[in-house]
């Protein structure tokens, strides 16, 4: 049976304006230049375990952290143009995440199709990217 919610709808929208990464891409996202970020919550990265070579930041105050204007913004977050590749725990709320920075005009924000579980089933068996990490804490706290 279809789901014809209002937020399947919303979450198709913002899924319209990305350019998604397949699990299998990621390393080849980083290795091109991306910046993972990882926005599960501490009790998913505690249950399933890091995504090696991500930022960790939390959901609700991702876009303070990564908005080349905020006055609370990361280091990394110099530039409106850096590809940033979120990942969540299956994939559903990094898009709206991703299509939110959009808005704030990061173009070319998006998201890991399946998020981290998605790694449970592809071929390599399990995320795993380069590890790249521009920041030397990648734990910024949250407001």
């Amino acid at each position: 049976m279809a789901d014809y919610s209002a937020i399947n709808a919303f979450l198709a929208r913002a899924r319209a304006g990305l350019d998604r990464v397949e699990p299998e891409r990621l390393a080849d996202e980083v290795a091109a230049g991306a910046i993972m970020i990882d926005i599960r919550p501490l009790e998913q990265r505690q249950r399933d375990g890091e995504l090696p070579g991500a930022i960790i930041i939390d959901r609700n105050v991702i876009e303070w952290r990564l908005d080349p204007t905020s006055p609370d913004r990361l280091a990394i977050a110099v530039d409106a143009g850096i590809r940033y590749v979120l990942v969540c725990n299956e994939g559903y709320s990094s898009s709206l995440a991703a299509a939110t920075l959009r808005e704030l005009g990061l173009r070319r924000a998006t998201d890991l199709v399946g998020g981290f579980q998605a790694s449970r089933v592809s071929p390599q068996g399990r995320l795993t990217a380069p590890v790249r990490s521009p920041l030397p804490e990648s734990r910024p706290e949250a407001c």
